[in-house]
């Protein structure tokens, strides 16, 4: 069984960076992505960056130049390193792995908190 657990979160000033890890365990196959959302109260989910087993990287536009996704496949682990932080930015941030073989599977964390405020 595949299990993701997200950390790091916490308070930040506007202005502060913060990175948060996610620590996927289990059988996990590759070729795999892991990607970051988030989620603000009355919000959708929304995609921040996702990175494949490859290192290939995708970044929604609102996070672009501010944010930093990379991975560690030693141990199984996405970053997010989050700069230039915003009220705006504020929300339960949560990991994701996507599978492909033998079949397309997906995989949530718990999500953290990353709250922005003075």
């Amino acid at each position: 069984q595949v299990q993701l657990v997200e950390s790091g979160g916490g308070l930040v000033q506007p202005g502060g960076s913060l990175r948060v890890s996610c620590v996927a365990s289990g059988s996990i196959r590759r070729p795999n992505d892991m990607g970051w959302y988030r989620q603000a109260p009355g919000k959708q989910r929304e995609l921040l960056a996702a990175v494949a087993s490859g290192g290939t990287t995708v970044y929604a536009d609102s996070v672009k130049g501010r944010f930093t996704i990379s991975r560690d496949n030693a141990k199984n682990t996405v970053y997010l390193q989050m700069n230039n932080l915003e009220p705006e930015d504020t929300a339960v941030y949560y990991c994701k792995l996507t599978v492909f073989t033998p079949r397309r599977a997906e995989y949530w964390g718990q999500g953290t908190q990353v709250t922005v405020s003075s």
